[in-house]
């Protein structure tokens, strides 16, 4: 059924594993679809916990390189219709009914990034990194800037979207994006202790806290979002994106022109 994920439900615990180790778990059209019903299928199974993660080195290293060259070829209509998918991944993640934990492998950048912090938990291992690499190559975190202002704050995003700069688990712990750092062969024995620890509560409790959270934001998100997608579509029809997504792929450096 799935081609980019694994899907385990065992008991109460719900397990998603992105499965694409070749490409760094590179997040695809195909995807973000079938992470999607991934979570669908979750919610509606009698497991009360579900867990992310990730198969090889990394946990996703951003956008897929051949999901980029599309991006090039795209017309303003599919642009906008390509960034609403991405916010409605990102929006069903960081509003999905039950408790949802990211254990973090390795490299978690742009919108995997994204996938790995937008969870209610975020554990990670020592040598993983963090970062919103999109200004390097002409492109707008704008999606991802709505609900990172949120949960870290407007001056220490600014920090990490203006510079694109990568943070190591360290300092991601220090600044909010993750909870707790664990030695790369106890993460998935932590993380199904935390899982085992939210099992224990009321899950009436538990689906009531996270609908109250949600609901508390969800308008002003949603807004903010709706004028993130139409920014993320617009850059991608600048001579400055088309030129970064050119040297990306080409593996040089880019010649901004300011426009």
């Amino acid at each position: 059924m799935y081609s980019t994920l694994l899907l385990e439900i065992a008991g109460d615990i719900a397990t998603i594993t992105l499965n694409r180790p070749e490409k760094r778990n590179a997040i695809s059209a195909q995807m973000i679809c079938e992470l999607q019903t991934a979570l669908d299928e979750i919610e509606k199974s009698h497991a009360r916990v579900g867990i992310l993660t990730a198969t090889g080195k990394a946990f996703c290293s951003g956008m897929d390189l051949e999901m980029l060259a599309a991006i090039a070829e795209h017309s303003p209509a599919e642009n906008q219709e390509d960034s609403r998918r991405m916010a409605k991944m990102f929006r069903r993640i960081w509003s999905f009914s039950k408790p949802l934990i990211a254990a973090v492998n390795g490299a978690a950048l742009a919108g995997g990034c994204a996938i790995a912090t937008l969870c209610d938990f975020t554990l990670a291992v020592p040598d993983s990194k963090f970062g919103y690499t999109e200004v390097k190559i002409g492109f707008l975190p704008a999606i991802v800037s709505v609900f990172l202002t949120r949960q870290i704050g407007e001056k220490r995003s600014r920090d990490l979207l203006l510079t694109g700069r990568l943070v190591p688990a360290a300092e991601a712990k220090e600044i909010g994006l993750i909870n707790e750092i664990v030695p790369a062969e106890n993460l998935m024995n932590r993380t199904y202790e935390l899982a085992v620890d939210l099992i224990a509560a009321s899950p009436s409790s538990l689906l009531r806290a996270k609908r109250l959270l949600t609901s508390a934001a969800a308008a002003s998100l949603d807004a903010d979002l709706e004028r993130a997608v139409m920014e993320n579509a617009r850059i991608r029809c600048t001579p400055d994106f088309k030129e970064g997504l050119a040297s990306f792929l080409e593996k040089r450096k880019p010649v901004w022109r300011g426009e």
